[in-house]
């Protein structure tokens, strides 16, 4: 009989499949885009990350490997919705979180827009306690406290993350409301286009940290696919650069990536999110 050769399955990076008691890294899709106040599209965004990365070249040129010949990879299907209501739907991804840290499993997800975040860190507060900062890279700051009439809109990511516990070091930003200046903390709150790692670093006090980044902290012209997307921004090598110390210097304890809005026909920024994806697991494991 011939011997037929068949295409890798619908995993991250098009690797074979590994189950999660067999992963060092979880891959979590949520694709929900329930709060979305812009442009809708972002639950569309975790299936557009997952074809990419099936043309991201898996040796990283910098790291000189192949990190996912070392690094096993699991990638769940996407997580069902809860759309009774906003705040079901994040104590939907808690459950799912909370699965997973029991695994003891670094989680990276894949949004979805950034409503998701405070359910994922929710089981690593309870886990870390206070030695736990969330470094969210995003144009916005995220911290009102109601938007659109819920609690739990993607606009109020930050604050409910806040409200855990935890501190929120904010990196990217180029908007803000005046609403949400009395929860901000002047010097925990850095705008684009200034990356002072140092510094940053310095805001970081734990030990571990939670790294939450939406897309419109890019620069539009790198990264036009996003719901909510502002002028100016950061470029790859801002956030890759930052990426690199915080995992040199820090232990990295999970991971999202939220606010992809596919734009059919153009593959760009979903490729610069697969390939981000992929530079997160390679600096955690390779320091």
């Amino acid at each position: 009989m011939a011997s037929h050769h068949f295409r890798p399955g619908y995993n991250f990076l098009g690797v074979p499949p590994v189950s999660v008691k067999n992963a060092d890294v979880v891959i979590g899709q949520v694709p929900y885009d329930g709060t979305t106040s812009y442009q809708p599209g972002a639950r569309f965004g975790p299936r557009a990350i997952i074809d990419a990365s099936r043309q991201v070249e898996l040796y990283d040129l910098e790291l000189k490997r192949d990190v996912s010949a070392k690094v096993k990879i699991a990638t769940l299907p996407e997580l069902e919705i809860d759309l009774s209501s906003p705040e079901a739907n994040v104590e939907h991804v808690a459950r799912f979180a909370e699965s997973i840290a029991k695994e003891k499993k670094f989680l990276i997800t894949l949004g979805g827009e950034h409503s998701i975040t405070p359910g994922l860190i929710r089981p690593l507060v309870l886990q870390y306690k206070k030695d736990l900062t969330v470094l969210q890279i995003d144009a916005h700051t995220d911290m009102r406290d109601s938007y659109e009439n819920t609690k739990w809109n993607h606009a109020c990511a930050m604050k409910r993350c806040r409200d855990l516990g935890v501190r929120v070091v904010h990196v990217g930003t180029r908007n803000s409301s005046e609403e949400e200046q009395p929860f901000l903390d002047p010097k925990d709150v850095f705008y684009a286009p200034e990356v002072p790692i140092e510094k940053i670093l310095a805001r970081i006090m734990t030990k571990n940290v939670y790294l939450s980044i939406d897309v419109d902290c890019f620069d539009p012209s790198i990264m036009p696919a996003t719901g909510t997307p502002e002028p100016g921004g950061l470029s790859w090598y801002d956030v890759v650069a930052l990426l690199r110390a915080l995992t040199r210097e820090r232990k990295l304890i999970g991971a999202d990536v939220t606010e992809l809005a596919p734009m059919p026909g153009f593959v760009a920024p979903d490729f610069l999110v697969a390939k981000l994806v992929y530079k997160i697991i390679g600096y955690k494991f390779f320091k």
